[in-house]
């Protein structure tokens, strides 16, 4: 964990992008020394020569613990987190519900630059099939995201081709445990509950987010080869057959963590 970050930190400071490993530090606005930051979880008292580095932190007060001074997250804090744990707790609830839909085939990223030329491209790397390529694979194959986060950047030309056309109400409604984007919002939703849960959980929803966000890249329109990643051609069966085994591994990992999020917030409500 310390050398992804201190490498991101490293390419940040001279400007150098990462089409793949910076996604997890931009677009989830977790900011890296909070990663570093361990928090036991709602409940625990910290006590010894450390709490010093969580007094006055957002969530903790002191407390007393057998005569010795501690500190804990409050009771306040979580009061105030009660409608995030409450949105969170129904959608991977009602995700973890749905079965697993594994024919997207990853195709949202081919969709958010189809028919936009290169002021739709997100990352400074080529195509690998270039523009009339990558466009010819949208055309080839139905588009099925059930993902808002990923629907709304799609090129206003892909929109209509999508199975679903997708509204930010649709998160509770469509989110699904095969889609890719879902598995890695896992960290987004243990991010933003912040110390109420221990930062194990948020951990391994980081190392899950890390594996799917180099899937959902490999599969992308983008050459990646550059940066050492070999594609996943999804448009070929063999590609979208590979696509689907790493889908499917994704989905049961989520599954599980899914599992240990629900039962700890429902301790919390």
């Amino acid at each position: 964990m310390d050398e992804m970050i201190g490498a991101y930190l490293e390419r940040r400071a001279v400007g150098e992008p990462h089409p793949v490993l910076d996604f997890l530090f931009t677009y989830y606005s977790l900011k890296p020394g909070h990663l570093r930051r361990w928090h036991p979880g709602h409940g625990s008292v910290l006590t010894g020569p450390g709490i010093e580095d969580y007094r006055g932190r957002s969530g903790y007060v002191d407390v007393a613990v057998g005569g010795r001074p501690g500190v804990t997250v409050s009771s306040e804090f979580l009061d105030r987190r009660s409608s995030a744990i409450e949105f969170v707790s129904t959608l991977i609830g009602r995700t973890a519900t749905r079965p697993a839909q594994l024919g997207c085939f990853g195709l949202h990223e081919w969709a958010m630059v189809y028919r936009g030329g290169d002021e739709a491209l997100r990352h400074d790397v080529p195509l690998r099939l270039g523009h009339d390529g990558t466009d010819a694979v949208v055309e080839s194959m139905p588009l099925r995201c059930t993902h808002y986060d990923a629907f709304r950047f799609f090129t206003p030309d892909a929109v209509p081709r999508n199975a679903l056309e997708l509204t930010p109400e649709h998160r509770l409604l469509t989110e699904q445990p095969g889609c890719l984007h879902a598995s890695m919002d896992l960290y987004k939703w243990v991010a933003k509950l912040g110390p109420l849960l221990p930062s194990e959980l948020l951990l391994d929803c980081f190392a899950l987010s890390m594996t799917a966000r180099e899937l959902d890249m490999r599969a992308s329109p983008y050459d990646l080869t550059a940066y050492g990643y070999s594609p996943v051609r999804v448009e070929t069966p063999t590609g979208r057959a590979e696509y689907v085994r790493a889908q499917s591994a994704i989905a049961e990992r989520g599954a599980a963590l899914r599992v240990a999020i629900g039962g700890l917030l429902a301790g919390l409500r």
